[in-house]
């Protein structure tokens, strides 16, 4: 980095406020002069950081704000925002599936529950397609196991059943679980990130979007009964 990147380092340059280095993506002007996303913070040269969310690249990109912040002409293509998500995504499928190789993951909706009452879980996984039943199911279970004293685990949905099932290697991955140790808390970190990226979909979203389909159905019946 140069002197002048240090002095304002970890500086997003929408806000122009200061955060943690994982709170923020790092950019740099590739060599044939496109903006690159530098998810490992490694690559070389000048660099400027963003707020790592999809808003927050968007309005870099809209405002011309990587040309300034690099000082030099650079090439944001219309649907950078979504090439960046793409970057993350198989970066936290591919962490994924090492953690798999790894032996730290745990398929199915009755052995990530059994897993997830014993504690010994980072994260829960559920694919797009994960039935509002077995999504239900899996919370229970996380909050039982946070009453018992346990740790408070996270879920997300994040990835489709097919992508799941290329990066671990399996056939209707509904539901998984990634267990604590090393290779685990690599792809925590990275899911994490993608998650972040996408504006967040905390479990409690994912639990009330749940119930309030439940409400909605009762009602839905209700309704039908009183014709």
């Amino acid at each position: 980095m140069e002197p002048s990147e240090l002095m304002n380092e970890r500086t997003c340059i929408v806000t122009r406020r200061a955060g943690e280095a994982d709170s923020l993506i790092r950019f740099v002007r590739g060599p044939d002069g496109s903006v690159v996303p530098d998810l490992k913070r490694n690559l070389p040269g000048r660099g400027c950081w963003v707020t790592a969310d999809r808003a927050h690249v968007d309005r870099a990109a809209a405002k011309k704000l990587f040309s300034r912040a690099l000082r030099a002409d650079v090439t944001v293509g219309p649907d950078f925002g979504q090439a960046v998500d793409g970057l993350l995504a198989r970066a936290a499928l591919g962490s994924l599936g090492l953690a798999r190789k790894a032996g730290s993951v745990v398929l199915g909706a009755v052995k990530v529950e059994d897993a997830v009452r014993k504690g010994t879980v980072l994260l829960v996984l559920h694919a797009d397609e994960a039935s509002e039943d077995g999504v239900r199911k899996i919370a229970s279970a996380r909050r039982a196991t946070v009453h018992a004293g346990g740790p408070d685990i996270p879920s997300y949905k994040l990835f489709s059943e097919a992508d799941l099932g290329l990066a671990i290697g399996g056939t209707n991955v509904i539901h998984a679980a990634v267990l604590a140790d090393g290779a685990g808390r690599s792809a925590l970190k990275r899911v994490v990130a993608l998650d972040r990226f996408r504006g967040g979909f905390p479990e409690e979203n994912l639990e009330i979007a749940v119930v309030a389909d439940v409400i909605g159905a009762a009602d839905s019946a209700a309704a039908e009964d009183m014709e």
